[in-house]
């Protein structure tokens, strides 16, 4: 097996150990209190709750093997790869709401597997550099840090949208925390020094805490039919689009693969879409109301 290979098992790993986390993650965000709060309150408030670090412990697990996942494999290739926690979050959303999964959403988990195995197969992912330099990561600030302020300011102004503009923020924040997490375990093998001196580390840390309590605000925020859809979809967008553009990554393809590739992220995007959806559905179900947080 070489190491690509070994990076989709561990990316696979990754997804259901991430899947079971979310799912933990949403009911806590919701049965917390009946109170509308703002975000920083929200956070604290899970921050003692036991079940929500139960939840955590086991996105940590994932996290771990998405991390060793990237010392073997690109961003896109892992990032692609990821996109199949919503395979493993389906049964369990439904098995929480008591209700069946349709025949419609195997049908789409059939379409995303096939889909993500396209871009994985014919899309041959190549990785890049591990690291890149502070010049490409301050245009990075520079370009994504005002859109981001954007959407929260955004979400304070439209409440109706704010769970979908506080979704991207925190699925853009996860998308950078994978780019991050690439650099972080390049420095492994040159010991805990090196380690301890790497930017990336620190970045990394922050990034994980914000992008954790804009998930959680995003989904307080609404209806997780507009949250989660967004958060699942801007994750992998960023993840690879920064994989590309500040890793060097490709994808190596002939003409035909890259209209099969095109087709691919298509069918990857509206099966992941209607899938989120669906989850979501199973989830608002499930409460008897859902918490407008404070925003």
């Amino acid at each position: 097996m070489n190491h690509s290979d070994m990076a989709a098992v561990l990316a696979v790993g990754a997804a259901l150990f991430i899947a079971i986390g979310d799912v933990i993650h949403q009911r806590s965000a919701h049965d917390i209190t009946d109170e509308p709060v703002g975000h920083l309150e929200l956070f604290t408030r899970l921050l003692r709750n036991g079940r929500w670090w139960l939840g955590s412990v086991v996105a940590a697990v994932g996290f771990g093997l998405q991390a060793a996942a990237l010392g073997l494999g690109s961003v896109l290739l892992v990032q692609a790869v990821l996109v199949s926690a919503l395979l493993f979050a389906l049964p369990m959303s439904a098995r929480l709401a008591h209700r069946r999964v349709t025949r419609w959403e195997w049908l789409w988990a059939v379409v995303l597997a096939g889909a993500v195995a396209v871009i994985v197969t014919v899309g041959n992912p190549q990785a890049g550099e591990s690291r890149a330099s502070l010049q490409t990561w301050t245009l990075v600030v520079v370009v994504m840090g005002p859109l981001l302020v954007l959407c929260v300011l955004g979400a304070r102004l439209w409440p109706g949208v704010g769970a979908v503009l506080l979704a991207v923020v925190s699925g853009s924040l996860w998308g950078v925390f994978a780019v991050l997490t690439k650099g972080v375990v390049d420095q492994l093998d040159h010991g805990v020094l090196a380690e301890l001196r790497t930017p990336e580390l620190y970045a990394l840390v922050v990034v994980a805490i914000a992008g954790t309590a804009w998930q959680q605000s995003s989904f307080r925020a609404g209806a997780m039919t507009a949250s989660l859809p967004t958060m699942t979809v801007v994750e992998p967008v960023v993840g690879s689009a920064l994989g590309i553009f500040v890793l060097g990554e490709t994808l190596k393809t002939n003409n035909v693969g890259w209209f099969g590739l095109g087709v691919a992220v298509v069918a990857v995007v509206v099966a992941t879409v209607a899938l989120a959806r669906s989850a979501a559905l199973a989830s608002d179900s499930s409460e008897d109301a859902s918490p407008v947080a404070a925003v």
